[in-house]
């Protein structure tokens, strides 16, 4: 079942392995982060793996997760293309959105410490700050692109409008959403957007938070400061039924000769080939697991099956809550 080497991705100006790592996982969002020691280990892991695209925020932890991307990663730093966000911080201990030019560079100058770097390979703005106009944050954004702090500019959570506006100031290389089976806002207009502009398209939760790989099934267990708790999807009555379709989509990668999280990746994969998921773990054999999804040769008829089972009519809930909802740029199907 396994294939040749995968083809690689474009990502800007670089050719990657088609799937990436997210780094928020190791410091951020999913409860007790795992130890120094085992983050070491699963970064480095990554690299041995053949992963060379880490994307990391100054969100994540409140910086502590660009510390840990720098320290760890800084002595291979010419073998791996580096991600990062601005545009959303910690301050005082609570998450900000923040767009305006002088906080973007601020927080740029603060992430090159952190990450041990010269350079930022791509600079994504976290969120759009709807008190600021999008064109004088990529304006800001821009400005290091000439200085030299970052290579190039990313969108994260965009509407395809905001990408044109944002593409008209400056060329954007990459936008970064939410996409995978339970997640199919992109396919609203930004997903074909980005391939109409020769933008590429970065899947975060490409498993569904976890939920697509049967790691979820009592959302009860789930420790008290995990996010998931807060989204509908792992609430009552939601919670229940998307199990339903879990146990459907579970039964489908067993006849697939394939996990569950490698059936999703796969789909991810075979959507688009400006198409760059990226997972997060902290288990490295959950790690080996995900990149073995690359070079899996997967019958196209489960692609279709998998398609048909879970999308945005099977899934019950929204996946986020109403107040974050109101937060980002993307565009919602209405239910």
């Amino acid at each position: 079942m396994s294939a040749a080497a995968p083809a690689r991705r474009m990502l800007g100006d670089r050719a990657v392995f088609p799937i990436g790592l997210g780094c928020m996982n190791l410091s951020h969002a999913y409860g007790v982060p795992p130890s120094a020691q085992a983050a070491r280990a699963l970064l480095e892991a990554a690299l041995d793996l053949g992963i060379d695209h880490f994307d990391t925020a100054a969100l994540y932890g409140f910086g502590r997760n660009e510390e840990l991307v720098g320290e760890v990663l800084a002595p291979f730093r010419e073998r791996f293309f580096l991600a990062s966000k601005c545009g959303m911080t910690g301050v005082d201990g609570k998450r900000v959105i923040d767009g305006r030019p002088e906080t973007l560079k601020r927080t740029c100058e603060e992430a090159l410490r952190r990450l041990r770097t010269d350079r930022i390979d791509l600079y994504y703005l976290h969120r759009v700050d709807r008190n600021v106009p999008v064109e004088d944050s990529i304006g800001a954004l821009s400005d290091l692109v000439r200085a030299g702090s970052i290579r190039a500019i990313g969108l994260s959570e965009v509407s395809a409008q905001t990408l044109r506006k944002a593409h008209a100031i400056h060329p954007i290389a990459a936008v970064q959403s939410e996409y995978s089976l339970w997640t199919r806002n992109p396919e609203l207009g930004v997903l074909e957007t980005c391939h109409e502009l020769g933008i590429s398209f970065v899947a975060f939760s490409p498993v569904g938070r976890g939920f697509l790989a049967g790691a979820v099934r009592d959302a009860n267990a789930l420790v008290e400061k995990d996010i998931r708790r807060g989204m509908p999807r792992f609430q009552a009555p939601h919670f229940t039924r998307n199990l339903e379709i879990l146990d459907r989509f579970c039964e489908l990668a067993r006849e697939a000769a394939c996990s569950p999280a490698q059936l999703a990746l796969a789909w991810l994969l075979a959507r688009a080939p400006h198409v760059i998921p990226i997972v997060g773990t902290t288990s490295v054999d959950h790690l080996r697991e995900n990149v073995a999804a690359a070079t899996l040769a997967i019958d196209p008829a489960f692609i279709d099956r998998a398609d048909a089972c879970v999308d945005d009519t099977t899934i019950s809930g929204p996946r986020y809550p109403a107040a974050t909802l109101a937060e980002i740029d993307t565009e919602e199907r209405s239910k």
